[in-house]
Order: C-alpha cells, then sequence, then structure tokens
C-alpha cells in the first residue's frame, strides 16, 4: 500500500475515477470531508457504491474512514459499509483500547448484518497526544487491528507545533513506527496538505520510507504518483535483498549464523528485511512471481 488516496464520501462523482487511478488504495472518507448536514446521504451512497461490482474487482485495497466513536454517526457508519469488498475500516481519534474494543465488536455486529463473510480490519489514526502515548496499547487491543496510520495535522495544529517542522515530523513517525512494531503491525505516513509543494512531499515520503512506513496517504491525485515512486524498493535494494536471500541458503548448510553480503555482515535481522523487500518486489511485479 504505497500511496492512499482519500475520496470524499460525498463527491460520488469521483469514486469510478478513483477506482481508475493508480493509487494502491482508496480510503473513501465519511469523517472530515463530509459537512454534518449530508453524513446520512454520503453513508448511503457509498454504501450501494461498495456492494457494486466495480469496487469488488478493483483489485485495490477499500478502505472507509467512518466517523469518531462519540459522535451519533459510527454505528450507521459501519452499518452501511460493512461489505465484502471493504479490507478495512479507518478509526479517527481513539483514545482508549476499549475504543478500538468498541469498534471491533460494532464492526462484527454489522459484518453479520449485512452477511460479510471475512472479517474487516481496523486501521487506527494516531492523531491526539493521548492516542500518541498509547499507541502500542491501542494496536494490541484487538485481532482485527492491521495498521496505524499517522494523523499529523489533527495532532499538531491544535497543540501549534509546526507541521512543516521536520524534527518534530520525525519524532513521532518514529514513535508511531515503534509502536507499530511492538503490536505486529504496519504504519501508514500522514497526508500532506500542501498539494503545490511536490519536493516537500517527497522529502516526508523519503522520511517515512526510512522510518518503514509502508506508504503514505495522499489527498490529491498528483501525490499518487510520488508516493508509488517514494514507497518501491530500488533496484539496487532488490538486488542486494535477492544475494542476501541467496547466500543464507550456503550459510544454512554450513552452519554459519552470520555472513557477509556485498562487504556488510548479515544475520537473521537482515535476512528477515531482505526476504520482505524480495516478497514485495513480487507484489508490485518487480521480481517474477514464485512458480
Amino acid at each position: 500500500m504505497r500511496s492512499k488516496l482519500f475520496v470524499p464520501g460525498s463527491r460520488p462523482e469521483l469514486f469510478d475515477k478513483a477506482l481508475a487511478s493508480e493509487a494502491d488504495a482508496l480510503s473513501f472518507d465519511l469523517e472530515d470531508a463530509v459537512a454534518e448536514p449530508r453524513k446520512a446521504e454520503a453513508r448511503q451512497t457509498l454504501g450501494r457504491f461498495l456492494r457494486g461490482a466495480g469496487a469488488a474487482a478493483s483489485g485495490k485495497t477499500l478502505i472507509v474512514r467512518i466517523n469518531a466513536l462519540d459522535t451519533p454517526h459510527a454505528e450507521a457508519d459501519l452499518q452501511a459499509i460493512a461489505q465484502p469488498g471493504v479490507h478495512l475500516v479507518n478509526l479517527p481519534k481513539p483514545e482508549h483500547p476499549d475504543d478500538v474494543r468498541r469498534a471491533a465488536a460494532l464492526l462484527q455486529a454489522a459484518e453479520q448484518a449485512n452477511g460479510v463473510p471475512e472479517p474487516i480490519g481496523l486501521l487506527l489514526n494516531i492523531e491526539t497526544p493521548r492516542a500518541l502515548r498509547l499507541a502500542a496499547e491501542l494496536a494490541g487491543a484487538d485481532p482485527r487491528v492491521q495498521g496505524l496510520q499517522l494523523g499529523l495535522g489533527d495532532l499538531f495544529e491544535p497543540l501549534g507545533i509546526s507541521r512543516r517542522d521536520p524534527l518534530a515530523v520525525r519524532q513521532v513517525m518514529l514513535a508511531v513506527r515503534l509502536a507499530a512494531g511492538e503490536a505486529g503491525c504496519w504504519a501508514c505516513d500522514s497526508a500532506f496538505a500542501d498539494i503545490a509543494d511536490a519536493a516537500g512531499f517527497q522529502a516526508e515520503a523519503a522520511v517515512a520510507r526510512g522510518l518503514g512506513f509502508i506508504g503514505k496517504s495522499c489527498i490529491h491525485p498528483r501525490q499518487v504518483a510520488l508516493a508509488n515512486e517514494a514507497f518501491r524498493p530500488g533496484d539496487d535494494e532488490i538486488a542486494h535483498a535477492l544475494r542476501v536471500v541467496q547466500a543464507a541458503e550456503q550459510a544454512a548448510a554450513d552452519g554459519v549464523g552470520a555472513w557477509v553480503v556485498d562487504g556488510r555482515m548479515v544475520d537473521a535481522p537482515f535476512l528477515s528485511r531482505a526476504r520482505a523487500t524480495v516478497q514485495w518486489a513480487r507484489r508490485l511485479g518487480l521480481l517474477p512471481a514464485t512458480p
């Protein structure tokens, strides 16, 4: 999921365009992008779209950001959008592990009511100071949690922290990534609001990639290609990973726990990363699929 494109839930004219985009994932938004008087209309319109053949056949990861649990909309959102084609529900502003467990229970009930055969995962927004402090606990609160999503705008703006302060951004990124690692899930980077600043988007995406995030949120289609490129494993990276994996076979035969590849010592943690890179490259079609 290199790129995750936000799509306003109140803009059905954009739905098919989003499906035709190069984004790996689409995040249909019923929260911030939908004005209060249009919440019910948006959830019903999106629910009909998600039940359609086009959504199910898109091959994209389909995500819906519902309204927060402390609003009157969250349960109705889940009842409308828990459909077989949906992969993840994005939960905004969880503050306590009980919030995650409550969302999971409501989601399970909606799945049962709608005949959803496979469990839908949860993607948790980390966008408040408390959520940042408890990020690992939130991520570990329920087996449905598959990832954490950083929300720097909601986190920084109320506190007067500059969204463009690279030290602050990096520190929070690292905290979220480590929390996700503790819980055994992945982390997705925040949106970048300055649509015209491609260089700024690329720089922030590069930092996120270096910290082990799987991709970046996009608020405009023009950011999708930038995210896809930033989170694509490079040719040299893939080649090195292949050499590490190949050398590991000989090392195992020799009973060696650490070995040298390209002048660098590697052992089990490096092998794990190399295997993940090879698998990632295969999924993107950069290497032949495993027979």
